[in-house]
């Protein structure tokens, strides 16, 4: 089987730089899992000894946390600071921006939009910075917009950084449309636009697509989508042994794409076994 890789693929500059930081720190902790990637995880168990918290209270004094690049909730870190833990920030720089983004426009009085997922740790994280918590709205689609109620006359909308840039320009549309003043910041990752623009582009050309990732990474379920919107036989896998024989039968060229949490060890085992098909 012929293999075509997307021209921009795999681990991004937030998840290089916490994957780095975690094997500089080892026999450390991250609070919460670091990156969308079992895999990945797993190696930094049984490499490096970095473990994972789940909750707080499993802190003790003096215990080295890693926060996870998706960032954490503000008062989860003020807590961590008050049990003297030594705290090593992993927060990928992209998503710090619309914290910082969204407790500026809060203390200056603007209304908080967050376009994502309400319940994906980084939105949490971001919404944790609004200074009045029932004027912080989280939506999905357009239309959520009309069952939302602000209680100032001024905007301010920030993005989940992995979400589709078409869908956030809806939503700014749908709010210029019904308020005086909105404030848009644009903070989808560059590097998520790059890898979906390579996945589109790749999707268009290839008889079967392989999406390697994580099946709880928001921007691996994102590249599978659009993937799907051009190629029906598009598949999300976490690695290789997830790859199934009847998938490509009667093809002729697989495309792969990997998510911003997938490590190249893992994309080059499923190359590798994707070219020994016949």
């Amino acid at each position: 089987m012929k293999v075509k890789l997307a021209s921009n693929y795999g681990f991004c500059f937030g998840v290089k730089r916490a994957i780095k930081i975690a094997e500089d720190y080892k026999n450390s902790s991250t609070m919460g899992p670091l990156i969308h990637n079992q895999d990945e995880i797993n190696r930094l168990r049984n490499d490096f000894n970095v473990g994972l918290y789940t909750n707080l209270n499993d802190v003790k004094d003096n215990d080295t946390v890693i926060i996870r690049t998706h960032g954490i909730p503000k008062d989860d870190l003020k807590n961590l600071r008050a049990q003297k833990a030594k705290i090593i920030n992993a927060t990928c720089p992209f998503v710090t921006t619309p914290q910082q983004i969204v407790k500026k426009m809060s203390n200056e009085g603007y209304s908080i939009l967050i376009f994502g997922d309400a319940d994906h740790p980084e939105v949490k994280g971001v919404q944790s910075y609004g200074e009045d918590q029932n004027d912080v709205h989280i939506i999905l689609e357009p239309s959520d917009i009309d069952s939302l109620i602000f209680k100032n006359n001024k905007i301010a909308t920030v993005a989940q950084t992995t979400k589709k840039k078409e869908k956030y320009l809806e939503i700014v549309n749908a709010l210029i449309l019904k308020n005086k003043e909105v404030r848009v910041f644009n903070t989808i990752c560059d590097a998520t636009f790059e890898n979906q623009d390579a996945a589109r582009d790749l999707s268009k050309e290839v008889d079967v697509m392989i999406v390697i990732g994580g099946k709880n990474s928001s921007n691996t379920k994102q590249l599978h989508s659009i993937c799907l919107e051009n190629c029906t036989d598009s598949y999300l896998i976490e690695n290789e042994t997830e790859l199934e024989n009847r998938w490509f039968l009667n093809k002729n060229l697989c495309g792969i794409t990997a998510g911003a949490s997938t490590p190249d060890w893992i994309i080059q085992q499923v190359v590798k076994k994707v070219e020994s098909l016949n």
